[in-house]
Formats: C-alpha cells, structure tokens, sequence
C-alpha cells in the first residue's frame, strides 16, 4: 500500500511539473439576485452595523451562532411526527423553529436522510421557513442554510434539480469553462431554493488509489490541473449567489483510512504538502473564496501533537491563517464523525477547534453538550469573547456577502424560473459529453453497432443511486441504449455477484449480441471479476464501464473496451451509452493515474490517457 500511494504521489508531482511549465413569508417578494460584493469585502458602514449586531447578542445567542447544525423535516414548523420525535430525541427540540429559538444557531445544514430536501417548492418553504423563525429572534440574524451539492456522488438535492457530473468527471474533461458554468448553474438553482452555501467544491489531490472517502470527489492527482478548476468553480458558485466552501484542508487526498469512522494519518513532508496538497487551497483563496473546511486528519509533520487538523492551533492558524493568509470563514467537518471523536469527546473537540482558529462547528452529535462546552469554556476564560466576538463578525460578513441581510426569502416562482429548466439539463449533458474516457479498444470494438451488435445486455453493479435519480445504473443505461436504437435489456448483479447470478447473466448473453458491464471499484478478490471473465468466456462483445473510481481496469485483464464514466449519475451513464452507441465521440482524459494490479509501481494508464474514434 505504503509503496502504491508514493508512486501515484511522485506521478502527481511529475505531472503537475510538466503542467507548470412554496411561497415566500407574507410581504416577501420574489426580488431579483443582489449583486455580489468581491472579496474586498462590505463598505465600512455595513461591518459597523454587523458590530453592532454582535454587541446585542447575550453570550448564548453569540455561542449559538457559531454552530451550523441538522434538523429533520420538510417543514421548519409542521414536520411528520417520526421527524418530530427523532428531533426531540437528538436535539431536544421538536422542529427548526424550536431549534432557531431555544440555541440560536448561525446555520442549518441540509440532507437527503434527515428528509429536508424531497422536492424544491418544498425545500424553498423550508428555507423561507427557517428565515422566518430567524427574524422572529431578539436580535434577528439570518440563517446560512448550506447543503453537500458537489454532484456526481455527493449530491443531497436530486432531480428535477439539474445534476451535473462530478469532480473527476470534470477533470476528465479538463475545461475550465465547463466547470465554471456547471457551478454557476448548481449555484442558481440551489440559491433559487434558498441555499446560500454550498460545501464544494473538493481540493483535496486524490494521490492514492485506495482513499475510501474521496476518490472521484477530487478534480485528481495533479495539483496544479485541480487548482484551476477549483478556481472555476470558486467563482462559479460565487457568481451565482453562492458561498463555496473549498474542502478538506489541509488535503484529505492522500488517506487510505475514511475520517468518518477512524482516524486518518497524512504523512506528507512539508515539501510534498506545499507541492501536492497545497496548490488548490492557495488557488482558492486567490479566487476569494467564501470559507474553507476543515479534515479531520493528522499530519505530524505540521502538529507532533497528532492532534486532527480540525483540532490543530499549528495547522488551522499556523498554515491556513498566517502561511497561507486566508482571513475567511473556516468551518469544520461534522463533528460527529469518528476522526474528530476519537481523541478528546463531543465535549472538548468544539472547544477545541475554536481555540485553533475555526469559527464555525458543524452538526455535533449533541448541541446541548457542545454548546454548553463552550459557553463553559468563555466563562472560565479558556475561550475569549474578544475572539468569538471576531469569529461572530467573519460569520455575518459571509451572510452580508451572501445578500442574506438584504432578502432571505426565495419564492416558487423563482424556483420554476431557475431550476431544473432545459437550458440547466442541456448544459449538463454537453458538460457530459466531455467526460467519459474510453481506456481501451483492441481491435476496434467500439463504437458498437446497432445493425451488428443491436441487442444488448446491460448487466452488473447497480449501487445505491444518488438522491433523485432515474433508478438502478443497469436500468438507466439499459433505456439509454433503448433510446440510440438498440434492443436492450438489464440484469442486476450486484456488488458482489452470487455463482447463480453470473450464470443468469451468462445464459442471457447467449441470447443477445453484446453485453455492457458495469463495475465498481473492483479489487483482487471481488466477484465482479468472476462475473467479467464469465461474460467474456461467452466470446460476445463485453464492453466494461466503470461508474466509480476508474482504477478497475488493472483488475480486469482480459477486457477489449472499457471506460470510466466516474459516476452513476443519470446524466453521466446516458453520456457514456452516447459515446458507446458512436453517437459522441469519447474525449475524456484520465485525471489520475491508474497503476499495474501485478506491478503497483508501474502505471498501466498515466495522468493524461484516453483514446477516442
């Protein structure tokens, strides 16, 4: 593993050397988009307002704001009572109103499971819900109401909202247009639904193969090619309206251990992290970037106290603050997961990660634990209220920013005007046109033909689709190919294919013409190899597609077509039945290295692969 991750960090660093030389609330109107400050930041004016913002709060409320928090429900007042309970059970408080009122916070952030984001018209009633219940405080404070919308396969809004390929699709394509449209365009709809930060897009430098938490959330292995889409998409969701949140700092690229159940160790030299992990974070910042997230990793060559970097004085105000000169907002990663647990408690980490320079802590486990931690920590003097104070006026400058002191509200209106609209869904599917890369095509086996190979099996994998998408992968690219002209059916495999399911999906091959496999990060010992090689043994056209990680090549040898589409998307897997079916020619390039299954030192594709028609 140790000698896998150095090579594919040294092919990283040569590339990047080459490179280098619902209504809105009564009296609310639908009000155009305000204009959107640069990073100079407000007029003197506006920041002496904010002060005074900040004198009226009590401590409670000035702690309060300091945490971006989850709620369950579609609706800020009314949500179905299973929401209601599980509220009361984890927070102490039956809906977002009662938690707006009883701890003040600064922010809600919003998920698929916690059951806030089920349609738009809904989530905007939510949005303007939850500003409401923001006016109605002492000291009125709106709410930065922020979501996980990095699309491909991080995405908490589904469709009708327009889903666009994800990071490593993106740097496939390697067009920095591209990217800035896909995030002007996510930026509009999500700001239509009265979102205003999003937590994308991804710097992290996916430098090894085995990261389970990133993967194709990163642009990919060069530096300096994902600082330049960072840039895009900085500015693209900025432009719409849109705080962008660039993540994980310092770099969750190079862990081969997830941060939400254990605790990752980056053993990146200064050097190396200044060359490899460093470049997208410094670009971000350039572009003026609205606020950074935190990791939840240990890098001992910049804390010996191993502490995780969310934690970390050295890392969050030594390197991000001073080093690098970010004077933004740094938020955490949710405190609930297991990296940032694991050291010190619930207690202690939002303590903690306040006195190491982060000013927003988001979704502890337990708000009243935390937020009491900390109010306790500011009555003893651990923690300064000079500080928080300064923290407090970060916050409102970003929400300034943001036109949130301006007009919160969103309307439906807006929202039919915005989102999900076919010139958004257009622009998505061209964007996904550029992404698919095909990897190999011995002897010329694609594109395949609707006259020679014209029925079709499309078989294999069918991950858990993202939010709001079509339906099973092998469904989707089945109706795909259905509507290119072929005959083509599907047969679900799984993850993990049991003897009878290979021999079914053998036995229906007979039948057909050519099969179309999917896979999903295929290691030595994954059945999907079994299945592939059986498929194959029939002698038919098999043609491998894999819809995650695009290392699964090394694992399939005997394979004549494959390509990597980077996602499971809808938009992605339709792109990539065009490009099968001849109808688009590939054009995608590799954005990490894929390395040798029998020689992990050698790669099999380098940075910059990708063959076309």
């Amino acid at each position: 593993m140790h000698s896998r991750r150095t090579v594919l960090t040294t092919a990283a660093a040569t590339a990047a050397a080459a490179c280098a030389t619902g209504a809105a609330p009564a009296g609310a109107a639908a009000a155009p988009r305000p204009p959107v400050p640069g990073p100079a930041g407000p007029t003197q004016a506006a920041e002496a307002r904010l002060r005074r913002i900040v004198s009226r709060m009590t401590p409670e409320e000035k702690v309060g704001q300091l945490f971006v928090m989850r709620v369950y429900g579609h609706s800020a007042t009314d949500p179905d009572p299973a929401d209601a309970a599980t509220n009361q059970q984890e927070i102490g408080v039956a809906n977002a109103a009662e938690l707006i009122a009883k701890y003040h916070v600064g922010g809600i952030i919003y998920f698929g499971w916690a059951h806030n984001t089920r349609e738009p018209h809904q989530i905007a009633d939510l949005s303007n819900g939850i500003q409401k219940a923001a006016a109605a405080q002492r000291v009125p404070v709106p709410l930065l109401i922020s979501t996980d919308q990095e699309h491909g396969i991080v995405a908490r809004i589904g469709a009708p909202a327009t889903l666009f390929p994800g990071a490593m699709a993106l740097g496939a394509a390697g067009s920095r247009d591209d990217a800035r449209t896909a995030a002007r365009i996510a930026g509009e709809e999500l700001y239509a639904m009265g979102i205003r930060q999003d937590y994308a897009p991804d710097a992290d430098v996916n430098v090894n193969a085995a990261n389970p938490v990133i993967g194709v959330r990163s642009f990919g292995a060069d530096p300096q090619a994902v600082a330049r889409l960072v840039t895009a998409q900085v500015k693209g969701y900025q432009d719409a309206g849109v705080a962008a949140c660039a993540k994980h700092f310092p770099g969750h690229g190079d862990t081969d251990t997830d941060s939400h159940v254990g605790l990752p160790y980056i053993h990146h030299t200064e050097e190396q992290w200044e060359r490899l992990d460093a470049p997208p974070f410094r670009a971000a910042i350039a572009a003026g970037i609205d606020s950074i997230m935190t990791a939840h990793i240990v890098v001992p060559a910049f804390d010996a106290s191993e502490d995780p970097a969310t934690l970390s004085r050295p890392i969050m105000t030594g390197i991000l603050r001073q080093r690098l000169g970010y004077t933004g907002v740094v938020v955490t990663d949710s405190l609930g997961m297991e990296g940032v647990r694991v050291k010190y408690g619930d207690a202690r980490a939002p303590v903690l990660a306040l006195k190491a320079g982060v000013d927003q802590l988001l979704n502890p486990p337990d708000l009243s634990v935390a937020h009491g931690a900390v109010l306790k920590a500011l009555q003893e003097g651990e923690l300064s209220w000079p500080d928080i104070d300064g923290k407090l006026l970060r916050i409102l400058l970003l929400k300034e920013r943001r036109g949130l002191f301006d007009d919160p509200y969103t309307t439906h209106e807006e929202v039919d005007r915005v989102v999900g609209i076919q010139r958004h869904l257009r622009s998505a599917d061209r964007i996904a046109d550029r992404t698919t890369t095909l990897l190999r095509n011995e002897g010329g086996m694609l594109p395949l033909s609707r006259l020679r190979e014209n029925k079709l099996l499309v078989t294999g994998v069918d991950a858990a689709s993202p939010t709001g998408t079509g339906g099973p992968p092998t469904s989707v690219l089945a109706h795909a190919f259905g509507e290119l002209g072929f005959t083509a059916t599907a047969l679900s495999t799984g993850l993990a294919p049991t003897q009878t399911l290979i021999d079914q999906a053998v036995a229906a091959l007979r039948e057909r013409d050519a099969a179309v496999v999917t896979t999903y990060n295929v290691t030595a010992d994954s059945p999907q190899r079994q299945l592939v090689d059986a498929l194959l043994a029939t002698g038919k056209p098999v043609v491998q597609l894999a819809v995650r990680n695009p290392y699964d090549i090394a694992q399939l040898d005997g394979v004549k077509a494959a390509l990597a589409s980077y996602s499971w998307t809808d938009v992605e897997l339709r792109a990539a039945a065009r490009v099968v079916a001849g109808r688009q020619k590939p054009s995608g390039r590799l954005p990490v290295p894929v390395m040798r299954a029998d020689a992990p030192d050698t790669a099999l594709y380098p940075i910059g692969h990708g063959l076309t028609y």
